[in-house]
């Protein structure tokens, strides 16, 4: 007997399906579980299931979308949801024409990415004091933070056996299961040595853990507890730049881009699939090269 069709099983089986072939994250997957949902919804309202959908449904829902107020960043990530998963419905035979296929997704203008100047830079990471173990830990992460360009996820998660100092170099297992070797550099290498010399062993307390950076509680720490030391260090610092968890990773890339490092290579310490992804940050080497030629040419 075949199994009764739901629009939750349905979900279910397309973010499955992501999870084993794409090696999307939690927080990805529960996204794309919103969105479906909520276009679930608008059609239950008309007495329609998701599998019924017709290109006509999907306008109405991002009209009514537009209605309430609803961001083009908001809508734009809904329409890719609803692209995969019926683009994933078609391939599995479940229906037979595709609502998305004549759609287009609304054009959003590119944000530069917010960035610090290497005097920031400097200054930010100066603070941290080394003869507190906290802060210890802390500066050394900035300093690897800014060396590498890691996503503070990628940070957080760090174990010992993905680091060797001796090559100077971490290991890093990014977005869809990707490994890539990142060069540390001097300056982050003496720092996590330090660390691990003095701070390491009083914030475990005696516990065994593999985790590189822990916590006062001697557990992993997490993503929103770093970004809040960011900020306590920023704000001791005197930064105005509006800052967000990026921050630093805007600035390796900016910054390795302002002193003629190659596109691809950045791509690849940045861990992005996709040179595009990566191009944003010529523009905001561009608009910084340009300031200087104003500030500093003799006709500028």
């Amino acid at each position: 007997m075949p199994t009764e069709y739901t629009p939750d099983r349905a979900i279910d089986l397309f973010l499955d399906h992501l999870w084993s072939t794409k090696g999307l994250s939690d927080n990805t997957l529960s996204a794309y579980r919103t969105d479906l949902r909520h276009f679930d919804r608008h059609q239950q309202l008309k007495g329609l299931k998701l599998v019924e959908s017709s290109q006509f449904d999907v306008r109405d829902y991002l009209a009514t979308r537009f209605d309430k107020g609803f961001a083009k960043t908001s809508s734009a990530r809904m329409m890719s949801s609803l692209r995969r998963f019926f683009g994933y419905l078609v391939v599995n035979k479940q229906i037979s024409t595709d609502p998305m296929a004549l759609l287009e997704s609304p054009k959003l203008a590119r944000k530069l990415p917010d960035s610090l100047s290497e005097d920031d830079i400097d200054r930010l990471l100066s603070e941290p004091q080394a003869d507190d173990p906290i802060e210890c830990r802390d500066k050394a992460m900035l300093e690897l933070l800014y060396a590498t360009g890691l996503r503070v996820s990628e940070l957080v998660g760090l174990t010992m056996e993905q680091l060797s100092l001796r090559q100077g170099l971490v290991r890093i297992v990014g977005k869809g299961g990707k490994e890539r070797l990142v060069p540390l550099g001097e300056l982050a290498v003496g720092e996590v040595e330090n660390y691990l010399k003095f701070a390491r062993v009083e914030l475990l307390k005696g516990k065994q853990s593999d985790v590189l950076f822990p916590s006062k509680r001697a557990q992993q720490m997490t993503r929103q507890t770093f970004w809040h030391r960011i900020k306590l260090y920023a704000l001791r610092a005197n930064i105005s730049t509006e800052l967000s968890p990026h921050t630093l990773r805007h600035a390796f890339a900016t910054h390795l881009l302002n002193h003629g490092a190659d596109l691809r290579v950045v791509q690849l310490l940045l861990g992005h699939s996709d040179l595009s992804t990566t191009q944003i940050y010529t523009h905001v080497a561009t608009a910084r090269l340009a300031s200087l030629h104003s500030e500093h040419h003799p006709r500028g």
